[in-house]
């Protein structure tokens, strides 16, 4: 009897190390994709409803975020939430998307492109991202606004999307894993990675084009940035003990430089805000989810807007 209950005691023990994946720790990660990133993006053509090539593109991005789940996936995330964070944020084909991914699409929304995200995220993955406004190499190089701003400072640092919505995810706890884009794009996130988590916790990067110009690039096939997304995701969730968040410790203070006089001027008529030069406001904020609904309302606001 003695001998039985050791043989049974022993099998219990295997099956703590034979345990299958679904009955481990939920890997939750939370994707925000954004469009001019994306492999073979060079102009506004493929990027809004009038451009003749933006149907097609409509799909790549589509196929990219879906080789980051993939990749996730592969290598044990259970559970996703993506975030549509181009233009008017209606861009992802949602009917590719398999069963049990939460899509948030659609704006305003306060957290903007990080919608969606909170707390209970383990990892947060950009697809598709793009250099800040700042940079003079990157591919289509912006920050929120091509049209509107010239830069954007947090605490005189120089922002790039990435950045702001690192410090989002940072302020939740939540690391950024991976970055696709450029090579600019990708290095931008990953210095700033590596500064939080030292070199072993520097986000993974998908280059999948190489800069020329504003308007150029030199680029692979979709099929190769697809693959290459997927591998980076899967290596990414591999190595998820390596990488930390972001620190997003306030105050902030926030300056955002118009590329015109009339909107600065109009800001600085907003309770909270002064302004500093002809094209310039500063915001001061508590927390960098004040910041964003303040960069929410900054490019979002019109008088007319409806219903």
């Amino acid at each position: 009897m003695s001998s039985l209950k050791s043989f049974a005691a022993a099998l219990a023990f295997g099956a703590l190390f034979t345990a299958p994946l679904a009955a481990q720790r939920p890997i939750k990660v939370f994707i925000s994709v954004d469009m001019e990133g994306i492999g073979g993006v060079v102009t506004d053509q493929q990027l809004g409803p009038t451009g003749f090539e933006y149907n097609r593109f409509r799909e790549f991005m589509t196929a990219e975020a879906l080789a980051a789940i993939q990749g996730a996936r592969e290598a044990g995330a259970t559970e996703f939430v993506v975030a549509d964070a181009h233009g008017n944020m209606q861009n992802l084909l949602i009917d590719r998307f398999p069963a049990g991914v939460t899509i948030v699409r659609g704006s305003p929304r306060p957290l903007g492109m990080m919608e969606g995200i909170d707390s209970t995220v383990a990892a947060a993955m950009f697809i598709g991202y793009h250099s800040a406004t700042t940079n003079t190499q990157g591919v289509r190089a912006h920050t929120i606004s091509s049209a509107t701003f010239a830069a954007i400072r947090i605490n005189n640092e120089p922002m790039a999307e990435s950045s702001i919505n690192a410090m989002i995810a940072g302020s939740l706890g939540v690391p950024v894993v991976l970055i696709s884009g450029d090579e600019h794009a990708v290095g931008e996130l990953q210095r700033l990675t590596s500064t939080a988590g030292g070199t072993t916790g520097t986000a993974e990067g998908a280059v999948v084009k190489r800069s020329i110009s504003f308007h150029a690039a030199a680029v692979m096939t979709p099929e190769a940035s697809q693959a290459l997304i997927r591998t980076r995701a899967r290596a990414a969730i591999a190595r998820l003990r390596d990488f930390r968040p972001v620190s997003a410790a306030g105050p902030f203070t926030v300056d955002l430089t118009y590329k015109s006089y009339t909107p600065a001027e109009m800001m600085a008529y907003l309770p909270g805000t002064e302004r500093m030069d002809a094209h310039t406001v500063r915001y001061r904020a508590a927390t960098i989810a004040e910041v964003s609904r303040f960069i929410s309302f900054a490019t979002g606001y019109r008088a007319d807007l409806s219903p």
